[in-house]
């Protein structure tokens, strides 16, 4: 690489060489450039061990260097981009800006993140960029030390660079041999290496594994003990879709085709209402919380309702966030999915085949996940936004603390216009009491206090406001219950928490409580991944459909919630749930972490005959995304 750069005349024209004038020898140039480039990845590695609060940062920091693989796959990319944009620019200041910006940038995007969802950021992430401005708009940024460090080094790099640093020679044909060198290498280390599996899976921080410093269940905890960048480029290899792990088109076709459509008979087509609970959570579940009186109080009605249902746990994929993984997973049936950018196979589909009428409601923002669009690829007729519906009504802060109210109102009236005319089925997602929740002061009522608890005061006011908007949300969903028994039109409730709320950043709030999230467990499992889901009728729908709709349900995956809906029914269904009954059979939980639900317990491992028909019904399950056209979106366009 050395010899692509100018060997610049240190001393001027019929003058002797000077001292001092170091820094313009090419020798100079390529240590300091190459220095600039170790430093960018030393701070990434900075931001990746500090970023988890409720991990020793000091210890997972030097840990990385008794890893020199881990050091070098850190290091490399800001060497490697510092000296492809000195070759394009022949300017120093510019190399060190596009080595530090994207490395150093990814770095404090991921740090944020993990700080305020315990979610690392991920190349998928930047598929959803403008979602991210909405989220970090209602946050609270922790500019540590370490932060305005990361500006100090940007600032001082730059200085560095423009004032002692010259730039290179005006020659464009070394220049463009250094270029197409560093792109190969680039090329070479991305398709290679960093988005190699078996690399990713040997380049283990071994001692943070061995002092326990994290927990290797934890996906956030092993992205870093890695580092930063390096956990960033290889989830890369997940950004597009990629057929899962023995895919076999044939056989999925196969698979399929060993069930057919079944029909809904005309005299059992009842309304189906599904409401997904943004953040709910039933905390009566945590020990310290179900302690105190006035956490039970507010949850009794609750109880109450279960009791009239029913009801289980979902075992979602996600924690405080993520929320259309639940969401879309209940639609679709699909255990694991890609962003949906087309018309995609679905269970709303299936209704709109056995013609229903298909509608929501989401009092947010359309271009949120953009459901605005992927609402349509699922195949609902209507749906209603901030935008289209509640624009004089609701902003974004005010839907967040109360809009439950206004959605269920309105979702009552669209359901007895729509079963007027044939029946309908709606799914709604709610916002109100979506984290984070005022830490400062409570809103409302004190549930819990340090005193009851031994919790802090932040911790309190975080709970309590988030309490406070629960209490209110169960008021709201058992009234509407009690509409619905008044309907004389048949109808089957479905309610369903999304995800745990958020607690704290690093969540500081669940450690107060005693809740470790040690994956590695059952309880922790549940404590970490776990919410409340019900399924209710109406005496109409009752007599109808000749079930009682009382009783345990049991936990499963939310792709798994539908298929219980249509159990309780006594509807066959589409040939894919069919086929995901027998998944069902198998395990009620199939989890994104490779975890599984055995006789009441999360396991790591099926059966390997179990295992290999969890392979084909996942590839049946990613053909049926990717290859599958439903016949009533057929229907739609030709009609339109």
């Amino acid at each position: 690489m050395a010899e692509t750069l100018e060997k610049k005349s240190y001393t001027k024209p019929g003058k002797s060489p000077r001292h001092g004038m170091l820094f313009f020898h090419p020798a100079w140039r390529i240590t300091m450039l190459t220095l600039l480039g170790i430093g960018v990845g030393l701070l990434n590695l900075a931001l990746g061990a500090t970023a988890y609060p409720k991990l020793p940062s000091t210890k997972i920091f030097l840990s990385y260097f008794l890893n020199p693989e881990l050091v070098l796959l850190n290091l490399f990319p800001g060497v490697l981009l510092i000296w492809l944009f000195y070759f394009l620019f022949r300017r120093p200041w510019a190399a060190f800006l596009g080595s530090y910006l994207p490395v150093v940038g990814v770095s404090l995007v991921s740090y944020f993140k993990i700080r305020l969802r315990s979610d690392p950021l991920l190349a998928v992430d930047l598929r959803l960029v403008s979602e991210a401005g909405g989220v970090t708009g209602s946050y609270t940024l922790d500019f540590t030390w370490l932060v305005w460090f990361a500006i100090v080094c940007l600032i001082g790099g730059l200085l560095f660079a423009k004032f002692f640093l010259p730039n290179g020679k005006k020659g464009w044909k070394r220049r463009l041999i250094g270029t197409v060198v560093c792109a190969a290498l680039a090329a070479g280390a991305m398709t290679g290496v960093y988005m190699n599996k078996q690399v990713y899976d040997k380049a283990v921080n071994d001692v943070a594994v061995e002092h326990r410093w994290i927990n290797p269940m934890s996906a956030t905890e092993v992205f870093a003990s890695k580092g930063c960048i390096y956990p960033f480029l290889y989830s890369f290899r997940d950004m597009f879709p990629v057929p899962p792990e023995g895919y076999d088109q044939g056989d999925a076709v196969q698979l399929l085709n060993k069930y057919q459509d079944a029909d809904i008979p005309e005299d059992k087509k009842v309304a189906v209402m599904g409401i997904m609970l943004e953040a709910f959570s039933d905390f009566t579940d945590f020990p310290m919380m179900a302690d105190q009186p006035a956490v039970q109080e507010i949850y009794a009605p609750w109880h109450e309702f279960e009791q009239q249902s029913v009801h289980g746990n979902l075992t979602t994929n996600i924690f405080a966030g993520g929320t259309v993984d639940s969401e879309w997973a209940f639609l679709t049936g699909y255990t694991q999915h890609d962003e949906f950018r087309s018309i995609v196979d679905s269970y709303v589909w299936y209704f709109k085949d056995q013609g229903y009428q298909t509608f929501g409601i989401h009092p947010g923002n359309d271009w949120f996940y953009n459901r605005v669009n992927v609402n349509q690829y699922l195949g609902f007729d209507q749906y209603w936004f901030i935008e289209n519906r509640y624009a004089d009504k609701l902003t974004m802060a005010s839907a967040f603390l109360n809009s439950d109210q206004l959605i269920v109102r309105d979702l009552l009236n669209e359901l007895g216009s729509h079963v007027a005319k044939g029946p309908a089925f709606s799914f709604s997602v709610s916002i109100q009491n979506h984290g984070p929740y005022e830490t400062q002061f409570p809103l409302g009522t004190e549930y819990i206090t340090p005193a009851s608890t031994g919790m802090g005061q932040e911790s309190c006011n975080i709970f309590n406001n988030y309490l406070h908007g629960i209490d209110n949300t169960i008021g709201i969903m058992t009234a509407m219950r009690d509409e619905l028994e008044a309907m004389r039109e048949p109808v089957v409730l479905v309610l369903f928490g999304d995800h745990k709320p958020w607690g704290g950043n690093g969540n500081t709030g669940y450690n107060e409580m005693g809740i470790d999230f040690d994956l590695s467990t059952t309880q922790g499992f549940y404590d970490y991944y776990t919410t409340p889901y019900l399924i209710w009728a109406n005496s109409a729908a009752k007599e109808v459909l000749g079930n009682d709709f009382v009783g345990e349900g049991g936990d499963c995956s939310p792709a798994f919630l539908m298929s219980k809906l249509f159990d309780l029914c006594g509807w066959e269904g589409p040939a894919f749930m069919q086929l995901s009954r027998e998944m069902r059979e198998i395990t009620p939980t199939v989890h994104v972490l490779d975890r599984y639900l055995k006789d009441g317990e999360i396991v790591a491992a099926l059966a390997p005959d179990e295992a290999e028909f969890l392979r084909r019904f996942k590839g049946a399950q990613y053909y049926r995304e990717h290859e599958v056209v439903p016949e009533a979106s057929k229907t739609a366009e030709n009609q339109e």
